[in-house]
């Protein structure tokens, strides 16, 4: 028996018994465990065929909005990159140039807009933080990739394509 006294620990240093040397019980027990496990049912699935039920509330890969207007939504507040507790977002605000204020609602965008996907912990700090609704986690999975480089997504990545202009809310 193992006993504690002031940081130490004592062993039980009695000789083993003739069935804990042949390991007959351990076999047994673990035999008995292997076999149990084949009556229960299997816990993989055949991906993609089956698709595995996730919660409802599953967040998935990043997009950003587009208004009913098909125009960007973020305003490059800087919000969702100093609510993110991974520090996986970074942006560059930039102001529209003469002439194209009209096109557009507001004077400031986002110039750059980039998330590391391997920093990102998936917390939905961005998507709350956001106070125009441009930042949505979607319930989709993340693709696998082979270089670091193609898991960061730039504003072009994230961007939902104009010619849908829906909201995803």
């Amino acid at each position: 028996m193992e006993k504690l006294t002031n940081r130490s620990v004592q062993i039980n240093r009695d000789p083993m018994t003739l069935g804990e040397k042949i390991y007959i019980p351990a076999i047994a027990k673990g035999l008995s465990i292997t076999l149990s496990h084949i009556f229960k049912k299997k816990a993989t699935t055949s991906y993609p065929e089956e698709k595995r039920p996730f919660s409802p509330v599953y967040r998935g890969l990043h997009i950003l909005n587009r208004d009913e207007d098909g125009r960007e939504r973020c305003t490059a507040c800087g919000l969702c990159a100093l609510a993110c507790p991974a520090e996986a977002i970074t942006m560059e605000a930039a102001e529209r140039k003469p002439g194209e204020e009209h096109l557009y609602r507001e004077e400031k965008y986002a110039a750059k807009y980039e998330i590391n996907m391997l920093r990102c912990i998936f917390c939905g700090y961005c998507e709350e933080a956001c106070p125009k609704d441009a930042v949505y986690l979607t319930e989709t999975l993340m693709p696998s990739n082979y270089t670091r480089e193609s898991f960061i997504y730039k504003k072009e990545d994230l961007l939902i394509p104009e010619h849908k202009k829906q909201d995803h809310k």
